[in-house]
């Protein structure tokens, strides 16, 4: 082309122009939609010429006005090969200058305007009235909005069908979509995801994985109508949202007749209050005729509407307190979707939001149900690699280079980064050694800007036009800013952005009927990095400014604020640039000196310094972590690794691969141990895959209803890389048969596993019993936590079963819901040992006998058949600590069953039947089933408190044994009264409603236990009948130490027949009754015991006192207090006193002790030769007769010898004492008259008296 053809003028441009597009149609037609995102050409690209199809296309940018025309005649010099003297003369003509001269000025031929498509806004049209028949007018309603439905699928196959772009990538670039990860939320699934599933498949078991018709199916019809997608920037929501609509245009989801898109971030620009038929029709698709009867038939057909909101979090406008009250009340846009997610617009119509993970808008119901989108996975990064490279040999290089790199394939998982990756590598593979990416892609931020270098057209220098295209990013971001218009970017940045493929265009809604197009980054986080790029890059940007933006915001973001949370990367993209691996981009940047860069760089690397020291929530120290990852700094890590705490929560946000894998590089600049704790948080399935190696982390606990059975086959790939890990919890989630496999093989390569949990998983019985059977390939595991699972009974069993077998298992606790299992290591096993085989075996078999085993079983409803298999197993098993079945339901049988099966099972510590429903008929067989037991201790039943309890004493050989292992279970310590030896059980049968008429039965059941030491009765109904007939008992129920009958209802007739016991049980030493406290009490000797088991037990008193057994040589004592004491009544005590062996002891405390009374005491001591000592006093509040001359006469009387025996008597103050002593060579006379009141009257005749008292030695 010679330049004399440029002399022509514009006329000739304009020709070279058409003929140059004419030979790239479909570029010109990509960028006629870039710029005309509004207008549909569909019939005018029809044209049968080119050239006419050319000059239709450039007519409607030209008509657009300077800005779009100088941005497009800039695409075409930058992108197209024009040569240089064309490029000149556009640019001169078009690009720079203030004329604009147009195809008509040029003489160039213009076709006849085309008429509007049927997509363009209409004025409003009203139906009218008619006066046809209402069939007639029904049928012309539904046609009318069958016309409607099928515009509307039209229009949605022109919108997304075809290509759905994605960040940093051409809009003419074919892309194939991949569906990413989708996953319930537990809390609101709408059907249970196991419901109709292939069993075994990961979305049966943890609903993940989900697909549309798990979305939208019949099947979801049970739940709420109401859905939030949630993910994190970067994750495909949007693109999710645009695919939905392309699968309803294509019929896929047929269900629903009509389906709405809106975004959020252009509802944002509207400043008028709407109404439903506006939000629908205007701002969407306006029916040709007929609105009113088209909402009509939406109204009724509400069901199979959809209406998608993309971008929840973005709502500006907060939602007023007053609701939506109909179609016609107008309200923002934030109130509309409210109305429509509470059922007041649109009734029954189906929701769907998206959103960042956050705090949502009051206005979604609680009910609404959540989903988690969470990326890619393995498996599809690996498709969408296959479908991006077109060509085999690319193809195989790039998933090659993805399976090399681990860190790139863990960042692939955001769906936008896959896609920078994917261009990255088609940009470097040609001249890339294999796996030479993860020296040239080690970051998300270098990722980003290999992908500008990528794009750059050749030879052209994108600084000054990536500073001006970053300026305008941040300025949006400052703003809250994210849709612009063609005013707010310059001509050579809008294509410089559309050439890249930073910029996408679309038509932009401002108001009803009122539409323009609109601008905007390709996805946020792209706007982000171009604003990091001119933070870091502009000489306007100091240091100070520069490190006020590295900040750390929370994930908890309150969405309903009229503000956007738009730095959510800018602070990791400033670390990423402040590596060094960036300077050198920087540089060119900026151009500017390497200092200059350099001083940029390190201002972000001090502010992130600060940050590392400081306390930060979880959220916050996830984002530090991807910062510090990105800045590539060894030191910083470690400073920041240092100032972990060694307790590290993480409650109630969702984390992702990529934060965990950003956390684990900061922990392996850590040496001291650390706990990580994640409760409520949810969590991508397979994000513990990011922490394999991670040696650091002692504990690590994860509780979310969102971990299932992908979660926990990933997490068991990591366990055995984890050195240190001495915790694991995996609570709360939902890990079935498939997850608790990949577990079970896990857990025996952890080499200092030490406590387990896997409580609260509803697990069932072949996935407890897994478990719990790998226990012996566990040598250090202490403590196995399987409570709030689904525990039968067979599982019980069984668990008892390997209990009782698996030698290191030391305690099985199982009450209700709670399921534990504490555990020891042998001490020494037999292939530590040196030696001899023989004696390795010997120590094996030691071991094994020296085995302790303590099992409580505490309400588990086990019934007599479960314990009979129980004992079965037990009989088998090692020593018993402790055996403890309260609160079950093995009644009268059952604890008769259990009792007479604790001599055979080896019990060195407590049986445990309390609440199992034993009745007093019951009791008796208990008795009778423990009475030959050689090693009980103490047998303790109260019917009333439901108590049941045996307490055994180990055997002597056991013994020590026993003393050593209580160290390890304190609870399972003996508790023993130090008083008790091991041969004289103790068996207390307290509040148990015992009458009479039980005790026949009670006292054949202990008949003959020559072994019993004390029985306790008290606290119950005996009564003196009781007391009487158990008098009679006593002396076949062998040598007692002691008796209690306290608290039966007894009157002074049972202490009569108690009192008889003296002389007919010889075991009796001393009968002890507070009457008013009803506190009675018979008391042996051990020295007496020992003695009675020697011979066979008396049958009468009278043998009694012709036996061997010295009567003298065992004193015998009576204590009876608060009581009042008759005549009668002294009269039938001493009566029974009398055939009692002395010496004997009578104290007597009395509430009144008149002159009659004494008379009859006095009287009946001379009948009373065995006692050795009389001793009355009185209660306190009692009133003494001391001027009583009785006590003087009774002196005087027994002061005298009788058969060598002499007396000594002491009036005290409040009591008097009469004894005798039992030899001459006793001690003589001696009367002591002290505190009594004497006066003058009263010594003259005590003198008389004291006269005939023969050697009286002292006188007090």
């Amino acid at each position: 082309m010679d330049p004399i053809s440029f002399r022509l003028g514009t006329k000739n441009q304009w020709g070279w122009l058409v003929s140059l597009l004419s030979n790239d149609p479909e570029w010109l037609s990509a960028k006629v939609k870039f710029f005309l995102p509004n207008i549909d050409l569909g019939s005018r690209n029809e044209a049968p010429d080119p050239t006419q199809r050319v000059l239709l296309q450039l007519r409607e940018l030209h008509t657009q006005g300077p800005a779009t025309w100088k941005a497009f005649i800039h695409c075409v010099c930058m992108e197209l090969e024009v040569p240089l003297e064309l490029e000149v003369q556009l640019l001169s003509t078009w690009g720079h200058g203030d004329g604009f001269p147009g195809p008509s000025e040029t003489g160039a031929e213009s076709p006849p305007e085309p008429p509007l498509h049927h997509g363009l806004k209409r004025p409003r049209q009203s139906c009218g009235s008619s006066p046809r028949r209402k069939q007639f007018r029904r049928q012309q309603l539904a046609e009318l909005a069958k016309r409607y439905l099928q515009r509307l699928r039209t229009s949605a196959q022109q919108r997304y069908g075809g290509e759905l772009p994605g960040p940093g990538q051409p809009l003419a670039f074919h892309q194939a979509y991949v569906p990413p990860i989708l996953q319930w939320s537990r809390a609101t699934a709408p059907f249970s995801t196991q419901e109709g599933a292939a069993p075994g498949s990961p979305r049966a078991e943890d609903g993940a994985d989900l697909s549309l018709q798990d979305l939208f199916g019949p099947r979801a019809d049970k739940g709420p109508r109401v859905m939030v997608l949630l993910g994190k920037a970067g994750m495909g929501k949007t693109t999710l949202t645009r695919w939905l609509c392309q699968k309803w245009a294509d019929g896929q989801l047929d269900r629903f007749q009509a389906l709405f898109l809106f975004e959020f971030r252009q509802l944002n620009l509207l400043a008028e209050a709407l109404t439903l038929p506006q939000l629908l029709f205007d701002l969407y698709l306006r029916p040709e005729e007929g609105p009113d009867a088209v909402l009509q038939y939406l109204e009724r057909n509400a069901k199979g509407v959809l209406l998608i909101f993309d971008g929840l979090e973005e709502a500006l406008h907060p939602h007023p307190r007053g609701e939506t009250a109909g179609p016609e009340a107008p309200g923002p846009a934030l109130a509309l979707f409210s109305g429509l997610c509470r059922g007041t617009l649109l009734p029954g119509c189906r929701v769907m939001a998206t959103s960042r993970p956050g705090k949502l808008p009051d206005c979604l119901p609680t009910e609404a149900a959540t989903v988690h989108l969470w990326g890619f996975d393995g498996p599809r990064v690996e498709e969408y690699v296959g479908r991006f490279f077109s060509n085999q040999p690319a193809r195989e290089a790039a998933l090659a280079e993805l399976r090399a790199n681990r860190h790139l394939r863990s960042m692939c998982a955001a769906p936008a980064l896959c896609r920078i990756a994917c261009l990255c590598l088609r940009h470097l593979l040609p001249d890339l050694s294999p796996g030479q990416s993860a020296a040239l892609l080690p970051t998300v931020t270098q990722n980003y800007v290999q992908m500008v270098l990528a794009l750059s057209p050749r030879g052209y220098q994108p600084a000054e036009a990536l500073r001006g295209l970053g300026e305008v990013a941040l300025r949006g971001l400052e703003t809250g800013k994210v849709i612009f218009s063609a005013g707010d970017i310059p001509p050579a940045m809008m294509a410089f952005g559309a050439a890249l493929g930073l910029l996408t265009s679309f038509c932009v809604c401002t108001g009803p009927r009122q539409q323009e197009p609109g601008y905007a980054f390709t996805h946020l986080s792209l706007q982000e990095f171009l604003a990091a790029l001119h933070l870091m890059a502009s000489p306007e940007v100091d240091k100070d400014a520069l490190a006020r933006h590295v900040t750390l915001n929370s994930r908890w973001l309150l969405r309903t604020k009229a503000r956007l949370g738009l730095w959510d990367h800018l602070p990791a993209f400033l670390a990423g640039l402040a590596s060094s691996a960036c300077h050198p981009f920087l540089c060119h940047l900026a151009e500017r000196g390497e200092a200059w860069v350099g001083a940029k760089q390190a201002a972000v690397i001090q502010a992130l310094k600060k940050l590392a020291t400081r306390r930060l929530t979880g959220p916050k120290v996830v984002e530090l972590c991807r910062c510090v990852g990105e800045t590539q700094e060894p030191e910083l890590a470690s400073l920041m690794a240092r100032s972990l705490p060694c307790q590290l929560p993480f409650h109630n946000f969702p984390l992702t691969y990529a934060d965990l894998a950003a956390l684990t590089n900061v922990l392996g600049h850590r040496e001291a141990p650390i706990h990580l704790d994640f409760e409520g948080c949810p969590l991508e399935p397979r994000c513990p895959e990011a922490l394999a190696g991670c040696g650091r982390v002692e504990s690590l606990s994860f509780k979310s209803r969102k971990c299932g059975d992908a979660f926990a086959e990933a997490l068991s790939g990591s366990l055995p890389t984890m050195g240190s890990l001495k915790k694991l919890g995996l609570a709360g989630s939902k890990i079935t048969a498939r997850g608790i496999y990949h577990l079970v093989q896990a857990l025996p390569l952890c080499p200092h596993l030490e406590e387990v949990s896997f409580q609260d998983n509803q697990l069932k019985n072949q996935e407890l019993l897994s478990i719990v059977k790998v226990l012996p390939c566990l040598p250090t595991l202490r403590k196995l936590d399987l409570s709030h699972n689904n525990v039968s009974m067979a599982t019980l069993l069984g668990l008892t079963e390997v209990a009782v077998t698996c030698p290191t298992i030391r305690m099985l606790q199982v009450r209700e819901a709670d399921l534990i299992i504490l555990l020891s290591p042998p001490t020494e096993t037999a292939a530590e040992l040196p030696g001899s085989p023989a004696l390795r075996g010997n120590a094996g078999q030691k071991e094994a006998q020296s085995r302790s085993l303590a099992l409580r079983l505490q309400k588990c409803l086990l019934t007599v058949r479960d314990v009979e298999m129980l004992i079965a197993q037990l009989r088998e098993g090692p020593l018993l600590e402790e055996v403890d079945l309260s609160g079950n339901q093995l009644e009268d049988e059952g604890c008769r069953l259990v009792a007479e099966a604790a001599p055979q099972l080896r019990i060195a510590g407590k049986l445990d039947l309390s609440d199992n429903g034993l009745s007093v008929v019951g009791v008796p067989w208990v008795l009778k089933a423990v009475s030959t037991c050689q090693n009980l201790a103490d047998l303790h039943i109260s019917l009333m408190h439901k108590t049941v309890v045996l307490t055994f004493a180990p055997e002597p050989e056991e013994q020590e044994g026993t003393q050593e292992r209580a160290a390890f279970l304190d609870s399972l310590t003996l508790q023993m009264s130090s008083e008790l030896p091991p041969c004289s059980p103790r068996i207390r049968l307290t509040h148990c409603g015992l009458q009479a008429e039980h005790l026949e039965q009670l006292c054949k059941a202990l008949e003959g236990s020559c072994r019993l030491g004390h029985l306790d009765l008290s606290r119950n109904a005996l009564g003196d009948q009781g007391a009487a007939q158990l008098a009679r008992w006593l002396p076949a129920l062998g040598a007692l130490q002691s008796l209690n009958l306290s608290e039966n209802c007894l009157s002074l007739d049972a202490v009569f027949s108690l009192a008889q016991c003296f002389s007919a049980v010889p075991w009796v030493l001393q009968l002890d009754i507070s009457f008013e406290s009803q506190h009675v009490v018979l008391r042996g000797g051990r020295r007496a015991r020992h003695l009675l088991a020697r011979s066979p037990p008396p049958e009468s008193p009278a043998q009694a006192q012709s036996s061997g057994f010295g009567q003298r040589c065992v004193p015998r004592s009576f204590c009876l207090r608060e009581c009042r004491l008759e005549a009668l009544s002294l009269t039938h005590l001493c009566e029974a006193l009398e055939t009692c062996p002395g010496p004997l002891e009578v104290r007597l405390s009395c509430v009144v002790l008149g002159d009659q009374s004494l008379d009859t005491l006095l009287g009946h001591l001379p009948r009373l030769p065995q006692l050795s000592l009389l001793h009355l006093s009185l209660e306190p509040g009692g009133q003494p007769d001391k001027q009583s001359p009785k006590m003087f006469q009774t002196a005087s009387s027994e002061a005298g010898k009788s058969g060598g025996e002499r007396w000594s008597l002491q009036f005290l103050e409040e009591a008097s004492l009469i004894s005798r002593a039992t030899s001459p060579e006793g001690a003589q006379g001696c009367h002591r008259f002290m505190g009594c009141g004497l006066s003058q009257m009263h010594v003259e005749p005590l003198c008389e008296l004291l006269r005939k008292c023969e050697d009286l030695s002292q006188l007090e």
